[in-house]
């Protein structure tokens, strides 16, 4: 199965233009950067897939505490999901199995090069 990420899937820059104050779908998240990296690429996938789709910040990047809203199309169903970011060194970091069902903001942290997510 292919990581192929979602061509519907909608990444809106907080302060780039007019969104919602919170994400309102089943899957709409907030992602929190606290890893202390700048974040050039952000991927998501589902958890059973092999492979990882497009970048999702296309040119943007998400900076050290800035935040950016996850948007997925409505029709998505699958509550596992990995996340995988690159930063500004072309280092990359992952998150696996985050219940997005389950989440409205996830902080993601990096220390000690251990990658963990508070979801909330």
């Amino acid at each position: 199965m292919l990581k192929a990420v979602l061509a519907s899937l909608v990444v809106v820059a907080l302060g780039a233009a007019p969104a919602p104050s919170a994400p309102v779908g089943p899957l709409d998240f907030t992602l929190v950067n606290k890893t202390g990296l700048v974040i050039t690429h952000v991927y998501v996938s589902p958890s059973d897939s092999d492979h990882w789709g497009e970048d999702i910040m296309e040119k943007d990047v998400l900076g050290k505490n800035e935040s950016v809203d996850i948007v997925f199309d409505r029709s998505e169903t699958t509550c596992k999901w990995d996340l995988k970011i690159i930063d500004d060194d072309e280092d990359e970091v992952e998150w696996n199995e985050l219940n997005l069902c389950k989440a409205s903001k996830i902080t993601l942290k990096y220390e000690n090069k251990r990658a963990t997510a508070i979801i909330e």
